[in-house]
Parts: structure tokens; C-alpha cells; sequence
């Protein structure tokens, strides 16, 4: 155990009392108060208290304060309560038949799937919905049937998540080139001129595929949404990763036209899991090649005659039954957030993302050093409601952000520590070399991840992320300033 841990494991029982002793003192109203006054636009967001108040009372009765909303957000008793009714109340059999279960479930499958379109204001003369998993299964269902070949060129940038990452494999495998658009260190942005560079490169003719997210689930940097056109003027399919944009953000598919959108359900309401989407533009479905197909996608298949038919429309893409029990809390989840309003969510998550920006970007070691380096933008400007920091002891060195997520438990405040599947982000962030990682890759099937941690000089591998969303209130992020302020405190006999 290292020295720093075993501090840490000193802090744990003082840290579990502290935060309730702040909030006896009252500091938190006075906090408040001012927090109103810099953000005027708060008031506007009451509906999100009264939710809270009604739909998410055990986070306060039990004391909890989370902030892991790009992990996962929070489900809302009326969405339990409501479900539970729906299958309580009916009799509902597995949709691939016709008899009266089967017809009542594919009718509700079949609504969800309406109420989808609606709330991203999709046309389904445009587009249909394929439910998913996950936005990792979606992003697979591209990924396997694109139709790359030699000479295309999958296009992604170094900000993307590991299931958008993933996908070089399939390019790779059919001959395609796989290139990556870097990131500027300052604030983790897209280069704007090398996204213009390399979008010139389509080739004619070919299959061309530029896959970025509309938000970074690692640094919360919202990436240009005009790029979709910009990309589609130059010959490319655009595949938009939008688990992280859409919980706090108004995703209009109408008017962006992205070829492929991934989607994640309980990172917008919580839930079910195990069930998002992709919504796919049907004239770019058509080019789309299954390298199989399976029961629930095809309407005729022969062993003798050697042959299938694939099922008309989304169910072609849709690998065995469908998690139809499940599916239509998606409907009761986009109606409760239909209920507050996108745009509602959106500007409370800013004003409290910026306060937190600014409180912790503003605390200092006696000795004056900054406690926090933030990556990504220190402004509201262009960005969510995702703050990735690490901690600094008063010589500068960086702090293990595993042990003070564990620490920051024992303040029932939930963060979320790792390089959260964005190893390209993480690595610009941290400042990691080709010549740091090459021995990583060397045996790589025979080494632990301690023995990986000692092949990279044990450099620290992730960040602490917290993260706003639905059912945050100003109380959340206050505590985990406090948080971070008594650790400084504290820090300064640590070391």
C-alpha cells in the first residue's frame, strides 16, 4: 500500500462526519443565496427541485449526493411505479408472432418506437429506430455492417469513446485506413483545421465514414454539430455518439440529418437499462451489409435451400427478441423528461457546472499552488456538465484519483475515477507518449493491470470525474466543493 493510501485510509473517518457538519452550520444557504445572484437563470429551474422533491426524495433521505450522471442517471419512482403497473395490469408474449400477446406487445414496441422519433424530432419518412442494448451495441450494428473496402477511410476523432474507438477494428479488417483528428491540449477541442484537412480526403465514389461525439463523456467539450453537413458536402457518412449530449442537451435530428446516432436510455432517465437505440437515416441503412443474420431478422430462412429473406425495416437489424418487456418504460422516461423540459434540465446543468468550474479552479494549497488542474473548458462556453479535475498536494504532485474517489465514498459522494473508456482523451489530458504506451503492447496478453501500471513508470492512468445531470441541485455540487476544500485543508499536514 503506498504511503498516500495509507493516509487516505487515516482521512476516511473524519471525512464521513464532515460534511454533515457543514450543512448544520447553515453554510450551504448562505452559499446558495449567492450562487442566485451570480446565476439569475437558475430560478428558472424550480420545476427540477419540485422532481426532485417528489420523484428522487431518497437521494436526501439517505443522504447520497451524486454526481455520475454521464455513468448513468437516475430513475424517478413514477417511472418504477408506472411500468410495474403496465405489466401488472396485461398479458404481454414475445412480439414475433400473431397471436393477441404477441400483437399487444408489438404494439406497444411499436409506439415507443414512434415517441423515439418524436422526441428527437426525426421524420420517419427519414429515419427509423433500431433498438439496441446499449449505444455500444449501436455503434457495433454499424461497425460490423458498414460496407468499407480498400481505399475508404474511417475517420474518428482522438476524443471518442472505446465503443466508437472499437470499431477501427471492423475498417481495419476490410482494408479501409483508419485516421484520427487530434485534440488541442488547452481545452481538449477537435482541431478545427485538421477536421477540415482530412474531410477533403473522401474518396470519390467510396464509403466514407467520420464517426466524433456531439459531447466528450470524458472533458463534457461539445464538438461542432455543423460538421454533419460540412461532412456530408465532402462525401462522408457521419456516425454522431450522443450517450453523453442527449441527458441535458436538445438533440434535434431534423435539423443536424446525422447518418447514424448512438443512444444510451438510462443516461437520459435512468430507466430500463439494457435497452438504447441507433437511429439510422434510411437511405444510408440501405447501404448497410449484416455479415449474419439470426431469429427476429429474417422472415424466411432455409437450411435445404440454402438461402433467408431479412425482416423489412428495423427488425432487420434487431438480433433476437428485442427487450420488449422493457422497451416501453423508454416512452414513460422520454414523457418525464418532456414533463420539466430538455432546455430546462440544460440550463440548470450549466449554471451549476460553471459554479463548480469556478469554486474549484479557485482553491489553492497555503503556499499557494493550485489544488485542481480541470480538462477541458474552464467556461460554460461549449461544453456539458461533465468536470474531469486530478488533485495536487501542495509540491504539485499529482494525488492518486482512485484513493480520493474512495475517500470522496466516505462522504456519500459518488464521483466516478478512471480514464472512463476515452483512452484518447486521457492520454492527451495526462500527456502521454507513443514511447510511454509502446511496452504496453508488448506480451500484452500476459500482463496484469499492476504489472501494466509498473510498465508505464506508474503514471497516473485516469481522472476524477464528477458529473451533473436531471436531478442535480445546488446542494450536490456545494458538497463536493466542500469536499474538496476540506481535503486541501487537511492536506496541508499530510505531507
Amino acid at each position: 500500500m503506498t504511503s498516500f493510501q495509507t493516509r487516505i485510509n487515516r482521512l476516511i473517518p473524519q471525512a464521513a462526519s464532515s460534511l454533515q457538519r457543514h450543512q448544520r452550520q447553515g453554510r450551504v444557504d448562505a452559499a446558495f443565496q449567492l450562487f442566485r445572484r451570480a446565476y439569475p437563470a437558475y430560478q428558472a429551474t424550480r420545476a427540477l427541485d419540485l422532481l426532485r422533491a417528489s420523484e428522487y426524495a431518497r437521494l436526501d433521505q439517505q443522504e447520497h449526493v451524486y454526481l455520475d450522471y454521464t455513468g448513468g442517471s437516475l430513475y424517478a419512482e413514477s417511472q418504477l411505479r408506472d411500468h410495474m403497473a403496465l405489466l401488472q395490469g396485461e398479458v404481454f408474449g414475445n412480439p414475433h408472432s400473431k397471436n393477441l400477446t404477441s400483437n399487444a406487445m408489438t404494439d406497444l414496441v411499436e409506439r415507443t418506437r414512434e415517441s423515439v422519433l418524436r422526441y428527437f424530432n426525426a421524420s420517419p419518412d427519414d429515419y427509423m429506430v433500431i433498438f439496441t442494448p446499449n449505444a455500444t451495441g449501436a455503434l457495433k450494428l454499424v461497425g460490423e455492417a458498414y460496407p468499407f473496402a480498400p481505399g475508404d477511410t474511417y475517420l474518428l476523432t482522438v476524443d471518442n469513446h472505446n465503443s466508437v474507438n472499437g470499431i477501427r477494428e471492423f475498417a481495419r479488417t476490410q482494408g479501409a485506413t483508419v485516421t484520427y483528428i487530434p485534440i488541442v491540449t488547452r481545452e481538449l477541442r477537435i482541431d478545427s483545421h485538421a477536421m477540415t484537412e482530412a474531410l477533403d480526403h473522401a474518396r470519390p465514389g467510396g464509403n466514407n465514414l467520420l464517426a466524433y461525439p456531439a459531447q466528450s463523456n470524458f472533458s463534457g467539450v461539445q464538438h461542432p454539430l455543423e460538421w454533419i453537413a460540412e461532412a456530408h458536402e465532402r462525401g462522408w457518412d457521419v456516425l454522431l455518439d450522443a450517450a453523453a449530449f442527449a441527458p441535458a442537451n436538445r438533440l434535434d435530428v431534423g435539423r443536424w440529418q446525422p447518418d447514424f446516432v448512438a443512444i444510451s436510455f438510462y443516461k437520459i432517465f435512468g430507466y430500463p437499462t439494457g435497452t438504447g437505440c441507433l437511429l439510422v437515416r434510411r437511405r444510408a441503412a440501405q447501404k448497410l451489409r449484416r455479415p449474419w443474420y439470426s431469429g427476429g431478422t429474417s422472415t424466411f430462412s432455409s437450411v435445404v435451400g440454402d438461402g433467408h429473406y431479412l425482416t423489412p425495416g428495423p427488425a432487420s437489424f434487431e438480433d433476437g427478441t428485442v427487450n420488449y418487456l422493457s422497451i416501453p418504460a423508454v416512452e414513460g422516461g422520454l414523457k418525464l423528461i418532456e414533463s420539466v423540459g430538455i432546455d430546462t434540465i440544460h440550463i440548470r446543468v450549466m449554471c451549476l457546472t460553471s459554479w463548480l468550474i469556478e469554486q474549484l479552479g479557485a482553491l489553492r494549497h497555503s503556499n499557494g499552488q493550485p489544488v485542481v488542474q480541470l480538462y477541458g473548458p474552464a467556461s460554460s462556453d461549449r461544453r456539458g456538465g461533465t468536470v474531469a479535475v486530478n488533485f495536487f498536494d501542495p509540491d504539485g504532485r499529482m494525488l492518486n484519483c482512485y484513493s480520493l474517489e474512495q475517500l470522496a465514498n466516505s462522504k456519500r459522494i459518488s464521483l466516478r475515477a478512471g480514464c472512463h473508456c476515452n483512452p484518447g482523451a486521457r492520454e492527451v489530458a495526462l500527456g502521454f507518449t507513443r514511447e510511454d504506451l509502446a511496452p504496453c503492447f508488448i506480451e500484452k496478453d500476459q500482463l496484469s493491470f499492476e504489472q501494466f501500471l509498473q510498465v508505464i513508470d506508474s503514471k497516473m492512468t485516469g481522472v476524477l470525474r464528477a458529473s451533473i445531470g436531471l436531478a442535480s441541485n445546488f446542494a450536490d455540487v456545494y458538497a463536493y466543493v466542500q469536499f474538496a476544500r476540506w481535503f486541501t485543508e487537511t492536506a496541508q499536514w499530510m505531507y
